[in-house]
């Protein structure tokens, strides 16, 4: 098991792995709580999502773990979830099995993209400044996450952003945890982010401001209402509508696993001559998770990108995924006690996670404006548009345009001329 993982080459051990395993588990458990609820609302039934939604982060995760040896979890994405709901489904009046089969086939567009090894050409292709703009606008986007999940940061008319009232019990308890967790990685404590997690949940019980589980063991819902009908619903798929449902599926999905890729590869210290090490077969576990969900009844999942916080525990290889896998099947058992996981409890892990990637800023040339601009683009439009593809996105249309100002147009990789086309089409059709 130690060979097969490389944990002499990583530097890494079983608890090491285990520690991290379970820090990212933690992290993204909340997916099983919201994923149903955002589903739910375009009609599909909650217990079969919840179901679809943990046997479909047991799948994806072993999958990278085993095939890819990253340590990274991988679930129904957050933004691609709302996006099903809130635009297709109640937006664009399109039934939820019609939806769903929309995501089935932009799986099975992505498991070909990957076979054929376009993504990982793509990837590879992707400028190494470029690689840590991306990097470190995903700490930026993760810390402000975990600033807004703990109303730390709150909303505002006058300034669109504002410091929100700490003496709110939740907001005290993540500043708390923020806090405790800080001290123990200052002072050198391995697994201070998962310590700071028990920590803070413990004592949000003790106050009062985490309900305590009424029980321990539950039932696992059904997964009848959902599974399979992305099949008898596929001659319904093909309307111009539909057509560009699965495009900003296909465009949202790619470029989030992307990114989370290289953040992680990039913080686990795995990034290789600008090129991440088996990308094929992590790109392979990420799309076949998406045709795997779609048949149980879940949106497009991605490769979460709180991945970052196992990381910082102490993950380094494929193991922590297959931890992270067996704590999703246990909480199919135990789906009581993640009652306890609120986001008073997982965000200051975002927050401090998030500062370890922005390091990552420092290794881009900000001497140089041609590089420095698209850069910055990149990472400030990350957070702003609360999108880690529309940060790439706008970051890759501004790299060819700063370098044809310098005539270093032929330093450019035609791919990138190609990616630069696509996202202004895209955002001139979106507008």
């Amino acid at each position: 098991m130690k060979n097969y993982f490389e944990f002499s080459e990583r530097k890494t051990s079983y608890k090491q792995e285990f520690i991290g395993g379970l820090t990212t588990f933690l992290s993204m458990a909340y997916i099983l709580v919201v994923n149903p609820l955002v589903l739910s609302e375009s009609g599909m039934d909650k217990g079969a999502v919840f179901t679809a939604t943990a046997i479909t982060a047991i799948i994806g995760s072993l999958l990278i773990g085993i095939l890819a040896n990253y340590p990274i979890g991988i679930a129904p994405s957050i933004g691609l979830n709302s996006f099903f709901t809130y635009s297709v489904v109640l937006g664009m009046g399109i039934r939820w099995e019609v939806a769903l089969t929309g995501v089935f086939i932009s799986g099975i567009l992505f498991v070909l993209l990957s076979v054929l090894k376009v993504r990982e050409k793509i990837i590879n292709v992707i400028p190494k400044d470029l690689k840590y703009a991306i990097a470190g606008g995903i700490g930026f986007f993760v810390a402000f996450i975990g600033l807004k999940n703990a109303k730390i940061i709150v909303g505002s008319d006058a300034t669109f952003v504002a410091l929100g009232d700490f003496t709110s019990g939740p907001t005290a308890l993540a500043l708390f945890g923020f806090i405790i967790t800080s001290v123990m990685l200052v002072r050198g404590i391995r697994g201070g982010i998962f310590y700071g997690m028990v920590i803070s949940s413990i004592v949000g019980m003790i106050v009062g401001i985490i309900d305590k589980p009424t029980s321990i063991i539950g039932s696992i819902p059904s997964l009848e209402p959902t599974f399979g009908v992305v099949f008898s619903e596929l001659p319904n798929v093909f309307t111009p509508d539909l057509i560009v449902v699965i495009f900003t599926f296909l465009f949202v999905g790619f470029f989030d696993t992307a990114g989370t890729l290289i953040a992680v590869a990039s913080q686990a210290g795995i990034l290789k001559d600008n090129k991440i090490p088996n990308a094929g077969p992590a790109l392979l576990a990420d799309s076949s998770s998406s045709v795997i969900g779609s048949i149980l009844g879940t949106s497009t999942t991605a490769s979460f990108i709180e991945s970052t916080a196992g990381i910082a525990a102490g993950a380094r290889t494929g193991f922590a995924s297959i931890v992270i896998s067996g704590f999703f099947l246990l909480s199919l058992l135990f789906s009581p006690l993640l009652s306890v996981v609120t986001s008073e409890i997982t965000s200051p892990a975002l927050i401090i996670v998030g500062a370890m990637m922005v390091a990552e800023v420092r290794h881009i040339d900000w001497t140089k404006l041609d590089i420095a601009i698209p850069a910055f683009t990149t990472i400030i439009m990350m957070p702003l548009t609360f999108s880690v593809a529309t940060g790439i996105a706008l970051g890759f249309i501004m790299y060819p345009v700063t370098m044809i100002a310098l005539k270093k147009h032929r330093e450019v990789h035609p791919i990138m001329y190609i990616l630069f086309v696509t996202f202004i089409t895209y955002f001139i059709y979106i507008s």
